[in-house]
Order: structure tokens, then sequence, then C-alpha cells
């Protein structure tokens, strides 16, 4: 552990929270101006924001996972960019906590106790995946390990969506090995053959560093070997998407903040309006009050989904996991439908002036509606119909080509 990191969790959360709130106070121009948030990641690592999951065996803060996402529901009020950088990150770390390999497990969380930042990269560009062989429907890879003519394991391929993987200090990758089979390696974002192309052009999220890594020949790190076993990867499929859960829950709350002070800073409201005055106007109040419920529905549903994953963690039963993607699933339908809505009537209590860009207030809804095209929704409502009618569990992808999944009987046993 570096001199600058906090020994101890009420060390950390006032760090991390002043982090956040000078986060937030330049985030609307981040937004306009294409900059890049390298020195606030590097604070809230300093601030041992990458250590809240890792466990205190290894130095880490061991919080549960209803209190992860709470902190990253804070850190998407203040800038949405964050949480989706350090989604890599924190799905690296929930991989370690159940990594059968005891030395990666150690040599990692270590690693991150001392302040290291994981990144992400693992899907390619359709362009050139289309045609290629994927027996797994879960996206093919062209990706390689080999070993080089001094016996190292290399990889080379093409990321896009490398979220985070600019902001890094090592990166986890997705990549064929020798024997064609999925896996994950861990490569040093720095190395010489490794190059970050800032071609990220979504709508939204547009600091997250989301476009394109290109891998020559990089060495697979010692220990490199991360979540072989398909028991470290339980649960993921619910995590990733509670990430997004949070960060939307965080956009909620910034909508009903900035439009709270919108209203507040109002001079005349409109020609049918009851009163010139906004903030005793019924109907401006009314947008005002409907935001609100909009961002509780978001948090209500975060915290559910948190907490449903939690108990299939305790309990370790592949039901409780399917059962868990099932409610996340239908967590997603509820939060995003909420935040959207928010993100568009928000307009309606500040009119035409808050259409002007330096009010910044569209970049929540283009914000909202990068995150909310994720895991695409529109195949969730099939998955839990199909689970609550025909009983029909669904498996998650971080299973296949893996090995196959323990049942709940081997895993009592």
């Amino acid at each position: 552990m570096t001199d600058t990191q906090p020994r101890t969790l009420d060390e950390a959360l006032p760090r991390i929270r002043a982090v956040l709130q000078a986060a937030a106070k330049g985030s609307a121009e981040r937004d306009l101006t294409h900059e890049h948030p390298y020195e606030l990641v590097q604070q809230l690592a300093d601030a041992g924001f990458g250590r809240l999951r890792i466990t205190q065996e290894y130095g880490g803060f061991d919080v549960d996972l209803p209190t992860l996402f709470a902190l990253l529901a804070e850190a998407g009020q203040a800038d949405s960019n964050l949480p989706q950088i350090w989604r890599g990150h924190f799905t690296t770390t929930e991989i370690l906590r159940r990594e059968t390999d005891a030395e990666v497990r150690r040599h990692w969380s270590k690693a991150i106790a001392a302040g290291i930042v994981f990144g992400n990269a693992q899907s390619e560009p359709a362009a050139l995946v289309r045609g290629a062989d994927d027996p797994s429907g879960w996206g093919a890879l062209t990706t390689h390990i080999r070993r080089d003519s001094d016996g190292r394991r290399v990889v080379s391929g093409t990321k896009f969506y490398s979220t985070g993987a600019r902001f890094a200090d090592y990166i986890r990758t997705a990549a064929l090995d020798e024997d064609g089979n999925r896996v994950f390696a861990v490569l040093s974002a720095n190395h010489t053959g490794v190059a970050h192309i800032d071609d990220w052009d979504g709508v939204g999220q547009r600091q997250t560093g989301s476009g394109t890594t290109i891998f020559e020949e990089v060495p697979v790190e010692p220990h490199g070997d991360i979540g072989r076993d398909v028991s470290a990867l339980r649960g993921l499929d619910s995590f990733v998407q509670i990430v997004h859960l949070a960060n939307l829950a965080g956009i909620a709350r910034s909508i009903v903040a900035e439009t709270v002070d919108i209203v507040r800073a109002r001079t005349r409201t409109g020609q049918h309006a009851l009163t010139q005055d906004a903030a005793s106007d019924p109907e401006v109040l009314a947008v005002v009050g409907t935001l609100y419920a909009r961002r509780l529905t978001a948090e209500t549903l975060l915290r559910h989904a948190a907490e449903n994953l939690e108990l299939a963690h305790h309990s370790g039963r592949e039901t409780d996991y399917a059962e868990a993607y099932v409610e996340t699933s239908a967590a997603q339908l509820g939060v995003i439908d909420a935040v959207l809505d928010a993100a568009t009537i928000a307009f309606n209590a500040g009119g035409s002036s808050t259409v002007r860009t330096r009010v910044h207030l569209d970049r929540h809804w283009r914000n909202a509606r990068t995150l909310a095209s994720h895991n695409p929704i529109i195949y969730k409502p099939r998955v839990i119909g199909d689970y609550l009618v025909n009983d029909s569990r669904p498996v998650s992808g971080y299973y296949r080509d893996r090995p196959k999944a323990r049942s709940d009987e081997e895993s009592a046993l």
C-alpha cells in the first residue's frame, strides 16, 4: 500500500466524496470540450476507490454490493463517465473475490490495494468479426494468445468499446488461448504494443475512452490468467448491468438537483401559466415532483437488484444467481424507463432556455440513452416472461466456452 492510500474505509470515504464533489463542478464543461478525466480517475484511485470490494485479507475494504452500488450512484451523480470508466475495474475485483488460483488472487488483489487501476477490452469491431465462427453466440473473437520466438505468451488483436482502458494501469482483455478457449488475460495498459485510439463517437458518455484499443504482441503479465474457472465468474452477468443501473440512478439525482436550480433561477414562466413566479407555478412544481418520483424509482430498483445479487453470493446456488439476473433485468426495464423519462420532461420545467448549450441539461438524456443501449433491453421482457411461465432459467453468457458451471447439488457438496 502506498503512502497516499487511506488505511481504513472511514478514512477513504471523505476523500472519495471530496473527489466526486470536485468532479461534479466540471462535468458539464468536460462534456462540451471532450476533456478526459485522467486526473479524477487517479485521484479516486489514490483515495482508495478501487479497493472497495477487495477483501480485507489483501488490504481492501470488503464492502458489500449495496454499499458499492450506492457509491457508484454517487459517482454517477457527479459525472456519469466515472462509474463507466471504473466498471471494468470493479468487474475484475469481482472475479478476484472468487478466483480459484490463490496466487493470482493474492497478486492482483494486493496490487489493487496498492492503487492500480484495471481497464476493459472485451468486444471487437463488428467489421472485424463479421463472418467469423462464433459457436457460443457470445460474440466472435479474433484476438489470440500465442507463443513468440522467445517463448513468451503474447496477445495481438483489436478491440472496441475499450471503456476505461486508456485510464488504466492494466487491462483485462478477452482472447482465444493456444487451445482455442475463450479466456481473460491481463496486459499492461502502457506497453509499447498497446495503442489507445480516441475514436469513441457516441452521443453520450463521451469521456469514457470507449474507443479502439490495438494489441500488437503484448506479453501476458505474470499471473495474468484470471478467471479461468467458471466459479470466479458467477453473478457477473448481473453485476455488470447493475453498475449501469447505479450510474442511471446517479443521473436521475443530477437531473432533479439541476432542475430545482433551474426553476429557482427562472424569472418568468409562460403565457398560459397561473403565475409568472416559476417557483410557485403548480405545473412547474408538478414536473419537479414527477422527476423526484422517477429518481426514487431508479434508486429503489437499484437497491433491490443489489440486494438480490448479494443474497445469491451468500447462498452460492445457481438458481439464486439466475433469479438475481431476472430481478436485475426487471430493474433494468424500470430504471431505464424512469430515467429516460426524467431526462426528457426536465425540459418542461425550464422552458426554451433549457435547450441552450450552456445549460448542459441535454447531456443527461444523451448519457442515459447511451447507458440504456448496453445489454439490449428489448430481449429482457422475454427472458423474464420465459422464466416466470416456463421456469426457463437464464444461463450466464460468462459460462459459455468455459467449463460447465456447477449445479446447486454440486455446490452443496
